[in-house]
């Protein structure tokens, strides 16, 4: 009998589960023919050679070259002209930004302006506040030198001239922790290192200006912005011999808050030159620099400058918006700026409540997965690609881009892009191949880390066709790439020839 049932459930359930067998080797089958359909792995040999020589294996690169569709935004994916390891999760580096700003550029609006409030708690009678003022934060990306002088002047305009009491700068916009500048490569007075503030003024960074003077034999110094209680030489000796590493000849010395020396010399074959320089205690950078200006502005203080909160009660006396959102995000693609995408990561958040990295990578994250179905989400850290924890792959940013494209902030985002050989941080191929068919036909966001390298954006290729391109390299000799990113961009230019 129980012969008789182990028969009949083979009569009746094998041949089912044979079909369902055969069907999953059929979907496998089929994947992986449509796979090998869209996926082109074999690259062009010139760019096969460059990686060669840097020595970097392509099982450390991924790159997807697609045309750019003109279909709706989540239409299929045009078959691909060039794919190599297209999902795997890279390190992508600053190309992190390309997320920021399109999730910027859609959540607020392509003409978002922040605005940084001028408030007082006293009455003001002849040009005179009994009180303190209040300078609130808004996260603006960009309140420097020049903005902050007319925000002064127009502070003075409206009938404040002297202060009674102290000017608070209020940051409370953003929750931040307390950051260590030298945290990430141990270089805490290069400017990319400049942490997120929620009164962020002049990227809390100085500039020095070194101007030859034959005649005297010295270089006269400038610097940007003033502070007060900060001595700086006004000239350092000049140097003969070739211009070369100038910054190590002169021998700077940046480890006092209240003094800058230069102990060594400056080349006189180096011209003008400029040296931003990240201050090196970022806390009393906001003080030392309103307190200088509003002196040199004409202004009187009784008290002091100081960090602080306005009070619910304090009234507005002034406001003046930043520049609009595309002009911010132009900085922030075209230059790499650090410090100026993780305010506008930020600001994703504080929209709502105080602005914080949880809540702002809660945020973008939300965004993706309403507009970017079926494309792994990117892992976020603070938005910039300055960190060793984001992630993301070919795949998804060239889905990003695709959707950009077909956004209406499509324009800003492609004009934010770097122009190859032209400006930004792409401007240098023009260095490296002065007649490389690929000047001024790739809008591009660059990225690059130590052990990193990458490149992302448009491409118009000689047929009149535009790509989305993408290319990754994690790598300990991603720095020696750029060559054959060079060689990958002009084989994606040159669609008319055969690739």
């Amino acid at each position: 009998m129980r012969q008789y049932c182990f028969q009949h459930f083979l009569q009746l359930f094998l041949p089912l589960v044979l079909a369902l067998v055969l069907a999953s080797q059929s979907l496998a089958l089929a994947s992986q023919l449509n796979s090998a359909r869209t996926e082109k792995t074999k690259l062009p040999e010139p760019v096969m050679q460059a990686f060669k020589q840097a020595n970097v294996p392509l099982s450390a690169v991924s790159i997807l070259v697609t045309p750019l569709s003109n279909g709706a935004p989540n239409a299929p994916s045009p078959k691909a002209r060039l794919s190599l390891h297209a999902t795997a999760e890279m390190n992508p580096a600053s190309v992190m930004k390309l997320i920021t700003t399109s999730a910027g550029l859609s959540l607020l609006g392509p003409d978002f302006t922040w605005r940084n409030k001028v408030l007082i708690d006293g009455p003001v009678k002849d040009g005179i506040l009994q009180g303190n003022l209040y300078l609130k934060g808004s996260g603006d990306p960009k309140l420097v030198l020049e903005r902050l002088q007319t925000l002064i002047q127009d502070v003075m305009a409206k009938g404040i001239r002297e202060v009674k009491g102290d000017i608070i700068l209020d940051s409370h916009v953003f929750d931040l922790p307390v950051k260590n500048p030298a945290s990430f490569d141990d270089e805490p007075l290069r400017p990319y290192n400049v942490a997120p503030h929620g009164l962020l003024l002049n990227f809390n960074a100085m500039l020095f200006k070194f101007t030859p003077d034959s005649a005297r034999n010295e270089a006269k110094v400038d610097i940007e912005p003033p502070l007060a209680n900060v001595q700086s030489p006004s000239s350092v000796a000049l140097s003969a011999g070739p211009c070369q590493d100038w910054r190590t000849q002169l021998r700077a010395d940046f480890s006092q808050a209240d003094s800058v020396r230069f102990n060594g010399s400056y080349p006189k074959a180096c011209g003008e030159q400029k040296w931003p320089v990240a201050y090196i205690d970022p806390p009393s950078f906001g003080p030392r620099m309103v307190q200088a200006m509003w002196r040199l502005a004409g202004g009187q203080l009784k008290g002091q400058v100081r960090h602080g909160n306005a009070p619910a009660q304090a009234l507005l006396w002034h406001e003046a918006q930043s520049l609009p959102l595309t002009d911010i995000v132009a900085d922030i693609n075209k230059f790499s700026n650090n410090v100026m995408a993780q305010q506008l990561f930020l600001t994703l958040s504080s929209q709502q409540d105080r602005g914080n990295f949880s809540a702002s990578r809660q945020a973008v994250l939300k965004w993706w997965s309403d507009n970017l179905k079926g494309q792994s989400a990117p892992v976020l850290d603070n938005g910039s690609g300055l960190s060793r924890e984001e992630r993301s792959n070919a795949q998804a940013l060239s889905a990003l881009l695709h959707l950009a494209a077909q956004s209406p902030y499509a324009a800003a985002l492609q004009n934010s892009l770097a122009i190859a050989g032209v400006d930004g941080t792409v401007a240098r191929l023009k260095d490296r191949q002065p007649n490389s068919v690929a000047i001024g036909r790739a809008h591009l966001k660059s990225g690059s880390l130590k052990d990193v390298a990458s490149l992302a954006g448009y491409v118009d290729g000689l047929s009149g066709k535009r790509y989305v391109f993408v290319v990754i390299v994690n790598h300990p000799n991603a720095n020696a790439v750029r060559p054959a990113f060079d060689r990958l961009l002009e084989w994606a230019v040159k669609d008319e020839k055969k690739s």
